[in-house]
Parts: structure tokens; sequence; C-alpha cells
């Protein structure tokens, strides 16, 4: 192991004003701070059918080891990692390769070995479990190694780094307060985003019965006083809407398309009733005009055929554009709204008859005659009318939510780190340091702590380097 560099008491103040720490904690290398830091093995043991798991970056998340999808390798290469960097529970694993900055506390099941891991080792006369585990998740910290990570497109921190890397000592009896808010604040901020995260699910549910009730009547059965719908249900083709299949693959070849061209339309750039074409699938203009019958026309409808149904959107542009050979288009006659049509088409009832009536073993096909076929509710005009004002409306305000959630949960994101900025800057103990001057000054202040620790380390080393040589 190289030498660390010289903690002066210059640069002890230095890092302390840094991190705005308070005047009576004290700061130390994380080598120093922890009993040991050390990373996992750097080789690659083999697979092995029985053993134990190996452990890597991406199995830290979420402050836990997640055991899925880990190699398992033999227990004669696990003993031989465990030499170096054998495991304790309450030790905390540190992501350093790759996608830096994840942690993760040992649980009480040990019986795994880590590779290009972190490993901090816990030191419980000095540090609180806890109150570490924070600190290496704490925005201040992670900026630290940001700015030291090397590498090019694998971005890595070093071994040294995370040995030199710096560590709030502060009064035993503090840390474990702030260890304990931290773990109410920080756990009643999860509650509040998983419950944010469940909302577009719900709202994608009031989605989808809006557009079922729209297609069955029941969206407008106020609007009709009452009236009995049964007479205004029919086909697709019944209705007057003209169906066409996008060209067939022998008409457009791959070497067709161009770059900055004529959009081709296709289900990958239909989504929630938007088109949005894309650059890269473009035909020349000379290729358009061979295909006329499959140009677009505002107000034409265009609907994925194939892979995940229900990709439907009205055209709303007058712009040239070409239905891809994996939609179709539809035309509404005299007798149907375009927007109507859409939200037909786009309702799981739709969705639902097209996934069991469309061909195709492995990816669903959805032809003329099915579509044709779909039977839902065909309103007169004024009615479709109100159907689409009244999707409209509902939409408007599941949009509105959504935004609002999203907004939120961008604040509560922040707001975990801002609340671990607080506790390293000593704001969650401000009063409870005035109430217990007694518990961090004296023997009981941190720089005491730290003090106490080098000497009983500097005790054991002699007594190490006899036991080798002897």
């Amino acid at each position: 192991m190289s030498k660390l560099a010289s903690l002066t008491t210059e640069k002890i103040m230095h890092l302390k004003s840094s991190f705005s720490f308070p005047n009576d904690w004290w700061v130390t290398y994380a080598q120093l701070a922890f009993n040991e830091v050390r990373d996992g093995t750097h080789d690659s043991p083999k697979q092995s059918e029985k053993g134990v798991p190996l452990i890597t970056s991406k199995n830290l998340v979420n402050g836990s080891i997640d055991f899925k999808n880990t190699k398992t390798i033999s227990f004669e290469d696990h003993l031989e990692i465990s030499k170096r960097s054998g495991v304790s529970t309450g030790d905390l694993l540190f992501s350093m390769i790759g996608t830096i900055g994840n942690v993760a506390s040992v649980p009480e099941n040990t019986n795994f070995s880590v590779k290009n891991v972190g490993l901090f080792r816990k030191n419980d006369s000095l540090l609180n479990r806890r109150f570490s585990f924070h600190w290496l998740n704490s925005q201040p910290y992670q900026n630290y190694l940001e700015e030291h990570k090397r590498g090019g497109n694998q971005k890595f921190v070093s071994l040294g780094i995370l040995r030199e890397s710096p560590v709030p000592i502060a009064p035993l009896a503090e840390q474990k307060v702030i260890a304990e808010k931290l773990d109410t604040l920080l756990a009643q901020v999860e509650n509040t985003k998983a419950r944010l995260e469940r909302i577009p699910q719900i709202l994608k549910r009031f989605r989808q019965s809006v557009l079922t009730a729209a297609v069955s009547g029941r969206l407008t059965e106020e609007w009709r006083s009452g009236d009995n719908p049964e007479q205004d249900f029919k086909k697709v083709a019944d209705a007057g809407v003209a169906v066409k299949t996008g060209p067939f693959g022998s008409a457009l070849h791959k070497s067709d398309y161009v770059h900055g061209g004529i959009p081709v339309i296709n289900p990958m750039h239909i989504s929630e009733g938007i088109i949005t074409p894309s650059d890269s699938m473009t035909i020349s203009q000379q290729k358009y005009y061979s295909l006329e019958a499959w140009h677009l026309r505002k107000g034409d409808i265009i609907v994925g055929r194939r892979g995940e149904m229900g990709r439907a959107a009205v055209v709303d542009s007058d712009e040239a554009q070409l239905c891809g050979t994996s939609s179709m288009l539809l035309r509404a006659g005299n007798n149907a709204l375009p927007k109507y049509l859409e939200i037909i088409l786009r309702s799981p009832t739709a969705v639902s008859y097209f996934n069991s009536a469309s061909v195709g073993s492995t990816m669903v096909n959805l032809n003329q005659k099915v579509i044709k076929n779909l039977e839902v509710y065909f309103p007169p005009l004024d009615e479709q009318t109100e159907i689409v004002r009244s999707v409209d409306q509902l939409f408007a305000h599941a949009d509105r939510i959504e935004q609002q959630v999203n907004q939120a949960l961008a604040r509560v994101n922040n707001l975990t780190q801002s609340i671990l900025a607080k506790a390293f800057r000593g704001e969650l103990t401000e009063q409870w340091r005035k109430d217990n001057s007694e518990l961090i000054s004296g023997e009981n202040s941190a720089e005491a702590l730290l003090e106490r620790i080098k000497a009983e380390r500097a005790a054991k080393s002699p007594a190490k380097r006899r036991k080798r040589s002897a």
C-alpha cells in the first residue's frame, strides 16, 4: 500500500472550510477513518455451477446489494479473493467503475466476493455505520470523486483516490443523532417519491378508461339525456371509412432511405396520438412521387399495423409525409371525424380486438379486413364532436396533473441531497449541539476521538511487525 500524503493541520482546515463542516468536527482520510479501504479482485474468476456470487458495481442498487444476475464463482476462488478483500457485515461497498458512486451496506449474509468495487471496512470506534453510509452517498463527497475520476469511455475512481478521499469526523454521539435523523427523513422522502411514482400509472389507466367510455357511448350519456345508443354501433367499414395498407416491402427498400428527405411514418413514429418523424427514415422526392397512393394528407389517420397495437394519430400537417410499410392509413368519410377515429383506434376496446383478431405468431400484424370489421360506437357527427371535446378536456386535465407530479418528483429527488448537505454542514444538529455540549467537548470531542484512534493504531503497529519477522 502506498503511503498516504501527510494530512497537515493547514490541509485539515482547508477541507473543513471547503465542505463547510462545523468548527468542532474534524476531517481525515478515508483510509484512516475506516479500518481500511480496499477494492475487490481485478481478476476474472471462471463461472462455476456451485459456489458464491461475485458482486460488481452493477449489483449495488438503492443502498443494498442486488444478488440477481451475478456470476457464480467457485468456493476456492472465493477464499482466495477473501484473503485480500473479504467483507464483513456493516462494511460499505462503493461502485468505482462505470456508474460511479452507488453505495451499499454489507448485510448479514457475507457469503460473496467483490470485483472492482471499493470496500470501506467499518470502524465502529470512530464512525457510526449509518453516518458514514450517508456521507458516501452525499453530493459533496460524490462531487469530490467526480473531480478526481479518470478514464475515457469507462470512467473510474482509483483505489488511491478512495483512500485519500475526505471523511468528516463528528463526535460519536452526534454521529448517532445525525444518522437517526437522516434515516427518518430520507425514509419519508422515499415514501413520498414512491407515491408520486405511482401516479403516472394511475393516470394511464384513467386515460384508458376515458377512451373506453368514449367508444361505448357512456362518455356522452348525459349529453344525450339518456337516449339509448344501441343503434349507433357499427363496423368501421359501414361508417364509410377508407382503409389502405402501407406500401409493400417490394415498393420501398432500405436502399431508398436518405437523410433529410421526406419522412416515412412507421409505428415507431406514432405515440400517444402524436406523430414524430425521424430525419434518419426519409426518402427522396423522386421516390415519394412514385408512391403517390400512400401520400399522407392532412386529416388522415395513420395507425401502426405491426407490433404494439393502439398507435394511431391524426395527420395535422400539410407537409409531405409517406405512410410506411408497417402502417395503415384511414380516411374518414362524411360520417366520421378524423379525431374520433383516432380515439377509436387508441381505445382498449380496439386494441383488445386487434390483438385477438390479427395474424402473426411472433408479431401482431393488422390487416384491412380486421380493421374494417371493428365494431364500435359511431354516433352522429355532433355527438362525435362532443366526445372529442370531452376526451381532449379530460386528457388535458390528466396532462396537467402529470406535469405537476413530474415537477414534484424533481423537487423530491433534489430533496434527498439537500437534506444530506444540511446534515454534513451540521444544520440538522445545530440545536442538539447547544443542548448537549458535554457530549461534543473534552474527551468526547471529534479531535480527541481521532487522536485516541491514532494512538491505538500506533500501539498495535509494532506488534504486527514483530509477528511478521518472527
